[in-house]
C-alpha cells in the first residue's frame, strides 16, 4: 500500500533541489503532486519525469511572496484534483551575506517575503482547503539555522526561526481540525548550489567538518522526512521541528 495513495499534495520550489526530490518521492508513493515554482522550464521537466515514472503531477506557477499567487495556487489545485491533503512549503532563497549593520534593506525584504511571508501565505490558503478535505498535513521547510545563528545571514536566520514559530502556532490553532503542521530543519545538503564546482573542494570540506557524520545530506534524506510527516505514520506528530542534520545541532 502506497503511503500517500489518492492524496493531493502541493510542493513549492519543486523545480529543483529538495522540492524536486520530494515531488518525485510523493508521486512514487501515490500522491497527485502539484509541482509549483517560478522556473517554468525546470518545473515542467519535473512533471514530465514524474509522469514517465508512472506518477501523476501538474505544474502551477506561483511566486510564494505574492499572496494572490498562493491563493490561486490552492484554488487551481482544488479545481484540478478535487481537494488538498498535503502541502510542503519549501520554496526559499539564501539571501545576502553581510553583517547586520551592512545588510541591505531590499535583501532583507526579499528574503523575509519569500522564506517567511511565503510560508504564511501558503498556510493561510491551504488550511481552508484542508478543512474541506477533512484533514491535512502541512510541512514547512525551515533549516538548522531555524535553531542557531550564522554570521552574515541575518535575513535567512530570522526567516527560518520565524518558520518554526509559525509552525508551532498554526499546529495549536488547527489540531482539533485534524490538520497537522510540522517543520523540517535540513543541515547542509548536496545540491546544484552546494557542491565542489560551486564552492570549491575546501569549501565543501569545511561544511562537511561541521557535521559529526562527516558529510552533507542528500536531498532524498530530507524528502524521506517530509514523506513520513505527510503520511499517516506521523498521525500524532504536530507542532514539532524535525532536524535532518547529520549531528550539526548536537555540537
Amino acid at each position: 500500500m502506497k503511503l500517500l495513495k489518492d492524496k493531493v499534495a502541493i510542493i513549492t520550489g519543486a523545480g529543483s533541489g529538495l522540492g524536486k526530490e520530494t515531488a518525485h518521492l510523493f508521486a512514487k508513493e501515490g500522491a497527485k503532486v502539484i509541482v509549483s515554482d517560478i522556473d517554468v522550464d525546470a518545473a515542467n521537466e519535473v512533471v514530465k519525469a514524474i509522469e514517465k515514472e508512472g506518477g501523476t503531477a501538474f505544474f502551477i506557477k506561483a511566486d510564494t511572496s505574492n499572496p494572490e499567487h498562493m491563493e490561486q495556487l490552492v484554488k487551481k489545485t482544488v479545481d484540478k484534483y478535487g481537494g488538498l491533503h498535503i502541502a510542503v512549503n519549501n520554496a526559499g532563497i539564501g539571501g545576502p551575506q553581510e553583517a547586520l549593520a551592512d545588510y541591505p534593506v531590499d535583501g532583507w525584504e526579499k528574503i523575509i517575503g519569500i522564506n517567511l511571508s511565503g510560508v504564511f501565505y501558503g498556510i493561510k490558503y491551504q488550511i481552508p482547503a484542508m478543512k474541506k478535505s477533512g484533514s491535512g498535513s502541512i510541512i514547512n521547510m525551515s533549516s538548522i539555522l531555524g535553531q542557531v545563528g550564522s554570521a552574515g545571514a541575518a535575513g535567512y536566520v530570522a526567516a527560518k526561526h520565524g518558520v518554526v514559530g509559525l509552525t508551532k502556532t498554526t499546529a495549536v490553532d488547527y489540531a482539533k481540525d485534524n490538520i497537522r503542521v510540522n517543520a523540517v530543519g535540513p543541515g547542509y545538503v548536496y545540491t546544484n548550489l552546494v557542491n565542489e564546482d560551486a564552492m570549491g573542494k575546501e569549501g565543501i570540506k569545511d561544511l562537511e567538518s561541521k557535521h559529526p557524520m562527516g558529510r552533507l545530506g542528500e536531498p532524498k534524506e530530507i524528502a524521506e522526512m517530509c514523506l513520513f510527516l505527510a503520511s499517516d505514520k506521523a498521525s500524532f506528530c504536530t507542532g514539532d521541528y524535525y532536524p535532518v542534520n547529520g549531528g550539526y545541532l548536537a555540537v
